[in-house]
């Protein structure tokens, strides 16, 4: 069974575009809950059990499913989410490209592997592995409904765990999909099921005694109730909250290039994007040019549903409002619109908004928009560029672009985030062995890369004795003359001081 016993009470999910209903799920209740969490505790044992190269045929078998049916979840991601179909693909394979390295790269990363324990312990033989937590608890998001749930689900399963994943109730068909398709492949035990609902049903979830660590995507605010929730049984959690990234254009960059990122970074999936451009600071001597070639490349674009359109509609009906305040504050404060302005938000669209000369503590700057607008900024170097990009609570990406490494090498490194991307925009993301995650309101925890697989594991520690030591230093046998050897040995490893 793939998904969770059905309750008696339903909700729809709604094309954002056009207000027709995709299709009804039931609203799992907490004993429906608990009885997912049950099944799920008994499929891990069978998974761990199966060993890393049943894991891992298993897992490859199910990205092969999930290839096969690329344009059926595509179309399904379309409808939910109103997001052009070619993007939807794109996130689809992105999530298939993830699936395929977390497989492929389980034991490696997580299998036994002797440690060398130290002169002192030379009689011992040290052995770490990583050890599944049983069942991991997915709350995933409605902007990237397979993509980045996929983070999460996917390097759980490689790690041995099972999952229980409760989906965004504004994209649940994709969830729901997504189990059938694994069930498809693993029909023995149910190592993924969905679970369907509303706010209450993820509470249960992250509430459930039964969760080894819960995977949050969504808001910083919901990621504090999720994680009070989580707090009754000490379950750890991963979250991966917003952002308000910055994109920095040295005077020397190729501004056609940093334009055109820096659109894409902005506008993609209607600006809902947590790892989005949302800022972008350009050095003085480059900054009416860029301004000028991002203007007119933002001008070509077009909200809609159809084939043509840029992006689609904004998802969740109540952001429109937040889109349309940070606009209204940025101009009262004094910004210009360089690219259309208040009246761009027409429900369920919103048009591409560039804001130029915005206060710094304008909402527009200081709080995540996830809509198509974006401020850029005018600075005298990288140095004040770097010093306003960091001015936020927020910590998820930036991107840079600059014609020289050595100094993007050094603002890279610099900039507060868990992520940057030099030349490009979230190149990152398609690096299937590089961590993704944030610090401050961002979040914290990662998934992606080695350290994804890790997050979903216990790190064990295993010793044992090969031969016996002269000197046995853990009995109350131990003389006086064998601490004092000791206590020399100690002193000629140790006691040495070290010049610059």
């Amino acid at each position: 069974m793939s998904v969770a016993t059905e309750s008696s009470a339903t909700f729809a999910s709604l094309n954002p575009a056009t207000g027709e209903v995709v299709a009804e799920h039931p609203v799992h209740d907490d004993a429906a809950v608990a009885e997912a969490v049950g099944r799920a505790r008994d499929a891990a044992a069978w998974w761990r059990a199966l060993g890393w190269k049943e894991r891992r045929l298993r897992l490859l078998n199910v990205k092969g499913a999930l290839t096969r049916n690329l344009n059926r979840m595509a179309e399904l991601i379309h409808q939910e989410t109103g997001k052009p179909l070619q993007d939807a693909q794109l996130e689809t394979i992105m999530a298939i490209v993830h699936l395929d390295w977390a497989a492929r790269n389980a034991r490696r990363v997580l299998g036994p592997r002797t440690v060398f324990p130290g002169v002192a312990s030379i009689n011992q033989k040290a052995v770490l592995e990583y050890q599944p937590l049983g069942v991991v608890g997915v709350i995933g998001p409605w902007n990237y409904p397979i993509f980045t749930p996929m983070g999460s689900i996917g390097y759980a399963l490689a790690a041995g765990n099972a999952v229980v994943f409760k989906p965004s109730e504004f994209t649940p068909g994709v969830g729901v999909l997504l189990a059938e398709l694994v069930a498809g492949v693993i029909p023995e035990q149910p190592v993924l099921q969905t679970i369907t609902g509303l706010g209450g049903t993820g509470a249960a979830l992250a509430s459930s005694p039964g969760v080894g660590k819960i995977a949050f995507t969504g808001s910083a605010r919901t990621a504090k109730k999720v994680m009070a929730a989580c707090a009754e049984n000490l379950t750890p959690i991963v979250a991966e909250c917003g952002g308000k990234d910055a994109c920095i254009v040295d005077a020397d960059a190729d501004l056609e290039a940093a334009a055109d990122a820096a659109l894409w970074g902005a506008m993609s999936n209607a600006g809902q994007t947590c790892i989005g451009v949302e800022r972008i600071y350009v050095v003085d001597r480059a900054y009416d040019t860029f301004l000028n070639t991002l203007t007119e490349k933002a001008r070509t674009l077009r909200p809609g549903f159809d084939r043509e359109a840029a992006y689609g509609p904004i998802t969740m009906p109540g952001q429109l409002d937040i889109i349309e305040r940070h606009i209204k504050d940025a101009l009262d404060k004094g910004a210009t619109a360089v690219v259309g302005g208040a009246d761009s938000v027409r429900k369920p669209y919103v048009e591409p908004v560039i804001l130029a000369d915005v206060p710094e503590d304008s909402a527009a700057v200081c709080e995540e928009t996830f809509g198509p607008t974006i401020t850029v900024h005018r600075v005298k170097d990288l140095e004040e560029a770097l010093e306003k990009a960091n001015r936020t609570g927020y910590g998820l990406a930036g991107t840079i672009f600059s014609g020289n490494k050595a100094r993007a090498m050094d603002v890279a490194r610099r900039m507060r985030s868990g992520m940057t991307s030099i030349n490009a925009f979230a190149s990152f993301a398609m690096v299937a062995a590089l961590p993704f995650g944030g610090v401050g309101e961002s979040g914290f925890g990662r998934i992606h890369g080695a350290d994804g697989l890790r997050e979903f594991t216990r790190p064990k520690a295993i010793t044992r004795t090969r031969f016996n030591l002269p000197m046995n230093l853990s009995s109350f046998d131990r003389t006086e003359k064998e601490m004092a050897r000791l206590l020399q040995m100690i002193t000629m490893m140790h006691a040495k001081r070290y010049k610059r």
